[in-house]
């Protein structure tokens, strides 16, 4: 039987954050190639389809920048968080 490790919420948070920044690149992927698997190649070449296609990869990209920036200022909060608790107090001066 595995032992269950405690986690504060923040660590556990944390650590939450960092595995969406590494799967990022993993779902732009996918959404990108997602399309041509499911249409097929012959249905890319079409004018008024190619207008779409070109539509919804720059919903993608606009959308994976987002998401991108959103994750970054979270993981930067909650690291700015953790300096400042840790930090040692100033020192008196006399």
């Amino acid at each position: 039987m595995a032992r269950r490790l405690f986690l504060e919420r923040r660590t556990y948070r944390q650590n939450r954050l960092q595995d969406a920044a590494r799967l990022l690149p993993v779902l732009g992927m996918v959404l990108s190639f997602a399309p041509v698997f499911i249409r097929g190649e012959a249905t890319l070449l079409g004018g008024a389809d190619l207008s779409n296609w070109l539509v919804y990869y720059f919903v993608i990209w606009i959308g994976l920048i987002v998401l991108t920036a959103f994750v970054s200022w979270s993981l930067t909060r909650t690291e700015r968080k953790d300096t400042a608790e840790t930090a040692p107090p100033p020192a008196e001066q006399p």
